[in-house]
């Protein structure tokens, strides 16, 4: 398999022979996929994997109606969060202990940030600024405005990845970035701006929703601070599938030291849990991230998910994924530009290898949503994102060189016809 497509018009036979000698391609068989549709969304909700529906019905039948409360020892459920947390740190390039998968990404980006901006200020009590991007996903912003609001701190945004490092000063505790960018697939160098930051001594919080299981991570190589992630997006973990938080040692040691809380300290992050006593004591390391009850039903789906990415190890791993994903992505604008010139398709997502993410994005000032709509109906299925973003996910799991194609090929006679002016494309959902 080639590192990268040369940037020279294909023929729907060129991506069958990619496909045929394409060494992960029996990853494929590990997804329940729908006939006839291209899935091209794997960016912001992942395929069904065929394992999923059984192992959910046997948690079910079997773990819950027969096993009844006793399968939170008998099945292991109590320690499932740290379990599937274990599964993800090898995706990540974390350590065993540093993950736990709990509750959702909003929830665990609190924790984080509270943690991080606490211990800066104690540092330095002028340090005031929370700096992220104004492009940020929305939920991380609105985070970060809630604890500026009640901690009289500043949050202090910046457009576009390249003033990142101008915004750094001595007044800053914490740098909160997401490692891809949800609207153009735009990635930051992680070890890079980590360092930058550190320089300056401010603390660094990675939002690895489009991340992890896209593209390799090495959070500990890359010495980064805190990081969050979500379960439903390349990890296949299913609609609202829980998310996962790490915390590197060095935080994990200090806050176990000084027997420091995060904001949200529920019973499960308690040091004893089923003491039940009326005094908040935390769980070492990790564990202390944790806050309510986990549920079974959704960490054995999400665990799915991740077992689906972690069977491409004996076959390359996370690099092998990236190469393909690059390979994909490669075709994909190269097919844009040949086919879909003069149709007002602007490219969002760096055509540097090194700089994006696992998706394609283009901006087009007239008539996105439709044409996205328009796509949907030919059972091509990629999204929308204000403001004009048709956003295409490439997950190398799921998606083949001819689908690729194909869905270029349904593209530009979507374009070339018109087709998305119809009345039936207009009418906007509640998700987009």
């Amino acid at each position: 398999m080639p590192e990268a497509l040369p940037r020279v018009p294909a023929t729907r036979a060129t991506c069958e022979a990619l496909d045929r000698d394409d060494p992960l391609a029996p990853l494929r068989q590990q997804f329940d996929l729908a006939p006839g549709t291209l899935y091209l969304d794997g960016n912001s909700l992942g395929a069904l994997p065929a394992a999923t529906a059984a192992r959910v019905q046997d948690v079910v039948a079997r773990e819950w109606g027969r096993g009844l409360i006793g399968s939170w020892n008998s099945a292991g459920w109590i320690h499932q969060p740290r379990r599937v947390g274990d599964k993800i740190a090898q995706l990540v390039g974390a350590e065993p202990g540093e993950v736990v998968a709990s509750d959702t990404t909003s929830l665990n980006l609190y924790k984080v940030l509270e943690v991080a901006l606490a211990m800066a200020r104690e540092g330095d009590p002028a340090r005031r600024v929370i700096v992220s991007e104004r492009d940020n996903f929305p939920t991380d912003l609105y985070m970060a405005q809630s604890l500026a609001r009640q901690h009289g701190c500043e949050l202090r945004l910046v457009d576009g990845p390249e003033r990142v490092a101008d915004a750094l000063d001595d007044r800053v505790a914490v740098l909160m970035l997401t490692h891809v960018n949800y609207r153009t697939g735009r990635m930051h160098p992680m070890a890079d701006v980590t360092a930058a930051a550190h320089a300056k001594g401010a603390l660094v919080v990675w939002d690895l929703a489009h991340s992890a299981g896209a593209v390799p991570l090495s959070l500990r190589a890359s010495d980064a601070d805190f990081a969050v992630g979500c379960g439903y997006k390349y990890l296949n973990g299913g609609p609202g599938a829980p998310a996962f938080v790490w915390v590197h040692s060095r935080h994990l040691a200090r806050m176990d030291a000084e027997q420091r809380w995060q904001p949200l300290s529920g019973w499960m992050g308690h040091a004893a849990p089923f003491e039940f006593t009326t005094d908040y004591h935390p769980a070492a390391g990790i564990a202390r991230f944790t806050c309510g009850t986990p549920s079974p039903l959704a960490l054995a789906a999400l665990e799915c998910g991740i077992d689906t990415v972690l069977a491409a190890q004996p076959l390359g791993g996370m690099e092998a994924l990236r190469r393909k994903s690059l390979a994909l992505a490669d075709l994909f604008i190269a097919l844009v530009d040949q086919r879909c010139a003069g149709h007002g398709l602007s490219l969002q997502t760096p055509r540097e290898p090194a700089l994006r993410g696992s998706q394609v994005s283009f901006l087009r000032e007239e008539g996105a949503y439709a044409i996205i709509q328009a796509l949907i109906a030919r059972g091509v299925v990629g999204d929308y994102r204000e403001p004009g973003i048709l956003r295409f996910g490439l997950t190398p799991l799921t998606l083949r060189y001819v689908d690729v194609w194909d869905a270029v090929d349904h593209l530009s006679q979507v374009l070339e016809t018109r087709e998305w002016k119809q009345a039936r494309f207009q009418s906007r959902a509640s998700v987009t």
